[in-house]
């Protein structure tokens, strides 16, 4: 898939599974732990955000800055190309950068790393790190966040759980986007809510739209939660 995370194919290994390199991931687990520890000292607390392309991640921040006006919040994006989403987030009033990943198909803790010195991070208590739309690579990853959160849409069926298990396993929440489609897409909820926690019993999700605001203040609630607890 990509030139820097070792999941792409290789030709003389027709038949055979190859896996992430371990060199790799331990160099990520390094330096995720090492932004872990500042995150802590700093009091910042610090989500990653999972999905595929289009389910509305931005969208999502967009309306998590409207309940976030009382704390202050950063948010790093990634992409393959374009500054986009990052000018969507700074025009709803976002500190925000963009990190450009050119052929990588994920980001690794070193890409946020380097992008954290280019936020203003000493008032900051929540930093979200919106992942470049890939329910695969991304997941291997830790970027030194506190709390995973997956995202999937009514749009794409409600059998992405089933296909995509690694980003259920991997995650801390669930939020079902664009729940105000249902009408209009042929979406199972309760399906879709099943095969999440048969992967992982007692997962929390919740069934939002960042359209109308559908179940965003009952996240946000949630959120609020998780930040205080960690003091």
């Amino acid at each position: 898939m990509c030139d820097s995370c070792g999941c792409h194919p290789d030709d003389s290994n027709h038949g055979r599974q190859i896996s992430l390199g371990q060199d790799i991931l331990s160099l990520n687990n390094e330096i995720a732990g090492h932004t872990r520890q500042h995150l802590q000292e700093a009091g910042i607390f610090c989500l990653n955000i999972i999905s595929a392309p289009g389910s509305g991640k931005t969208a999502l921040l967009e309306g998590l800055g409207r309940y976030g006006k009382e704390l202050a919040m950063a948010v790093i994006v990634g992409d393959q190309q374009t500054d986009n989403d990052q000018k969507r987030l700074q025009g709803a009033g976002l500190n925000a950068v963009q990190i450009n990943t050119g052929a990588a198909c994920h980001l690794d803790a070193r890409m946020v790393h380097g992008a954290m010195h280019d936020l203003d991070l000493s008032t900051t208590r929540l930093l979200i790190i919106e992942n470049i739309g890939n329910m695969v690579c991304p997941t291997a990853y830790d970027l030194g966040e506190d709390l995973r959160v997956a995202v999937v849409s009514t749009p794409e069926g409600e059998d992405k759980p089933a296909k995509y298990p690694d980003l259920i396993l991997s995650s801390d929440v669930l939020l079902i986007n664009k729940v105000d489609l249902l009408p209009h897409v042929n979406f199972n909820m309760d399906e879709c809510c099943r095969q999440a926690r048969r992967l992982k019993p007692g997962l929390e999700i919740f069934p939002v739209s960042a359209t109308t605001g559908e179940g965003m203040a009952e996240f946000w609630q949630w959120l609020m939660g998780k930040c205080q607890s960690k003091g």
